[in-house]
């Protein structure tokens, strides 16, 4: 159970991280205001277009991944654990 905590950590990290990274490019109006939550520019180009999508699809991916890896396949280990010995 220990690896699938280790993958989720790794997971929430790794695309938090890239995340912050592209909030703080694209969507940080002032360092006044909320910063990582502004609203994306208007008119984005190609490149930001590309980065805002990353930016929700690495949000996603952290949540997903995280919760994948600590909750789902414990779940499924407990459940064909549970499976085998009624099975047997």
């Amino acid at each position: 159970m220990a690896d699938e905590f280790a993958k989720g950590l790794g997971i929430l990290t790794t695309a938090g991280l890239a995340w912050m990274v592209l909030a703080g490019w694209y969507t940080t109006a002032s360092f006044a205001e909320g910063q990582l939550l502004a609203p994306p520019p208007s008119d984005p180009g190609v490149y930001a277009s590309i980065g805002l999508f990353l930016k929700d699809a690495l949000f996603w991916f952290a949540v997903l991944g995280a919760l994948t890896f600590w909750v789902v396949v414990p779940l499924v280990e407990q459940a064909r654990e549970a499976w085998a010995e009624r099975s047997s």
